[in-house]
């Protein structure tokens, strides 16, 4: 089997370096490295530059102004049999090549794998970050994995066999989230997604609240985009389950959660208790799982992003589904040395 590995790169010169690093020290090294350099203005092209032949680079003089362009050009040289897709703010674990062509061979039905997805630690915001990477896919997406509806492969870690990816599924431009995207048309197509919890990847996590407000913009905002677009998929009854726990669910919540201290100040009461417990018991699950016990003692603040996330939510259904105002322009976060 040959690997290729993609990585679209916008500006990334203070973690490109680690990034491709990543890549040529792994246990099972990739056939093939193909980094598109998206418009560029920092030193990301002479950084890439100075692996030599070691990887292939694509070099786009104008930056496309969105990834899922980016790694659309990559895609069209990619030379493996899968190709793994990542981000240039991400490394990559020593043994994620490995892994990933492991699982394809054990399941050779499946035509993309989900790998796992690790954050960088920095501060309370990335702690908390961490906290939700680990509930969200400990619990939550080996639950998914159970019921065939894993419905977001991660941009930054995730493998596909190369001839379905061109031939069928594409990268669109027509959404905020190309990861959700191509998801919701595997599993239009009926196909088979794996959910790989040993091929991890590390990634940058916004450090600041602006630019995780932003974050969850995009997110979200993708998030209501991919429900209209792909609204076929709810024909079968685990993909209904999955989105109503996601989306009908997230609704009622975070309305109740933002309303609830207006409406009824002693209801609010009763429910906030019973809720920052949950925090603090999924904070030291965390910290137990991660051996950070930074994710313990910020778990706390968590309950501020709680609320971020509860008023972004409801923001990007009134933008997205009630004025159907369109986002496509991609934020990309401030980075940081690796």
């Amino acid at each position: 089997m040959k690997i290729s590995v993609l990585i679209p790169c916008h500006n990334e010169e203070k973690s490109i370096r680690q990034c491709v690093n990543s890549c040529l020290n792994q246990t099972r090294p990739p056939d093939q490295i193909l980094v598109v350099n998206d418009g560029s203005v920092d030193r990301s092209g002479e950084i890439l530059a100075e692996f030599g032949d070691r990887i292939q680079v694509l070099t786009i003089k104008q930056a496309t102004g969105n990834k899922s362009y980016a790694q659309e050009r990559g895609l069209r040289l990619v030379t493996g049999d899968i190709f793994i897709a990542t981000d240039g703010d991400t490394v990559l674990d020593s043994r994620a090549v490995e892994v990933f062509e492991r699982t394809f061979l054990e399941h050779p039905e499946a035509v993309a794998v989900c790998g796992y997805v690790k954050s960088l630690k920095h501060n309370w915001l990335t702690a908390c970050r961490e906290l939700e990477y680990v509930v969200g896919q400990n619990i939550f997406k080996v639950a998914q994995s159970y019921l065939d509806a894993i419905f977001v492969i991660p941009g930054c870690a995730g493998g596909f066999k190369t001839q379905v990816f061109r031939d069928v599924i594409h990268f669109d431009h027509d959404t905020l989230t190309e990861d959700l995207d191509f998801t919701y048309k595997f599993h239009e197509l009926g196909m088979r997604i794996v959910f790989a919890p040993d091929a991890v990847s590390y990634t940058q996590d916004p450090a600041t609240l602006s630019s995780y407000i932003n974050q969850m913009r995009r997110w979200y905002g993708g998030g209501w985009q991919n429900i209209r677009k792909h609204f076929r998929v709810l024909k079968k009854p685990n993909n209904v389950l999955q989105l109503s726990i996601n989306y009908i669910e997230g609704f009622v919540f975070s309305f109740a959660f933002l309303a609830s201290p207006v409406i009824n100040i002693r209801f609010f009461e009763y429910f906030i208790t019973p809720f920052i417990i949950s925090i603090l018991c999924m904070g030291t699950y965390a910290a137990i799982t991660r051996r950070r016990w930074d994710i313990f003692f910020y778990a706390p603040t968590y309950l501020v992003l709680v609320y971020v996330n509860a008023y972004v939510f409801l923001e990007q259904f009134w933008e997205e589904i009630v004025l159907r105002r369109t986002n496509l322009v991609w934020f990309q976060p401030e980075r940081r040395s690796i």
